[in-house]
């Protein structure tokens, strides 16, 4: 398994590579295919996972049925820690929206580690403190900001995370549908394909299926403000 990509995870950042394989060594590994959950709202949390590949949706379902999508995780970042650090129900389910891989920790071995290694609890702080970073300027983005300027951002920030650069501009294989795109943002599908075709319409990307291709980062990030 490729330390390198652990490595961006708080729990190994500070590790040599000893330790880091040490650590890997008491985790257990699983698997999922694009579409199965690995945890659902609601159910007891006893683990922590690491994403080592693919891409993870963190959503929320209302009791009428409506889906709100929180965030998308990819390699390196955790998913269910919060259940580990605040003991209770998980607060939304994780689905796999392409093949993924993680390694998981559970409670026990979760808290006799950080309290043996006291730099990855800080490190762990300040995840945890970007991920509400990034929870905040999302709420304040669905009061303030236009569902185009939603789209933006949320592209750049796809971007940012998954992207890779092409001849033409930035690739961002996303792994997301039509439909999912418009929970993260927190709009309609209808709104936000009409803002990426209208983003299309003046060069600035060009959809591709479950990916989209930046042409003009500059005018996005213009759009996203």
């Amino acid at each position: 398994m490729d330390l390198d990509v652990l490595r961006k995870a708080p729990l190994f950042s500070t590790l040599d590579d000893e330790a880091a394989e040490a650590l890997l060594a008491s985790m257990t590994r699983t698997q999922c295919v694009r579409g199965t959950a690995l945890f659902d709202e609601g159910e007891d949390g006893d683990r922590l996972y690491v994403i080592v590949e693919g891409k993870v949706k963190l959503g929320r379902t209302s009791p009428d049925g409506r889906e709100s999508l929180l965030a998308i995780l990819g390699p390196g970042e955790m998913v269910g820690e919060l259940s580990l650090l605040d003991p209770g129900a998980r607060t939304a389910t994780a689905t796999a929206v392409a093949d993924s891989e993680f390694v998981a920790l559970d409670h026990a071995e979760f808290t006799k580690y950080l309290t043996e290694r006291p730099a990855v609890a800080v490190s762990m702080l300040g995840a945890l403190a970007r991920r509400l970073r990034r929870t905040n300027e999302a709420l304040g983005d669905q009061v303030f900001t236009d569902v185009p300027g939603r789209v933006a951002k949320a592209l750049l920030d796809l971007a940012d995370r998954f992207g890779r650069p092409s001849d033409e501009g930035v690739l961002v294989a996303h792994d997301l549908t039509q439909e999912e795109l418009a929970q993260l943002v927190g709009a309609s599908r209808e709104t936000v394909n009409k803002a990426l075709a209208d983003f299309a319409g003046r060069g600035w990307l060009r959809l591709e299926a479950r990916a989209v291709l930046l042409l003009d980062v500059e005018r996005l990030q213009r759009r996203a403000r």
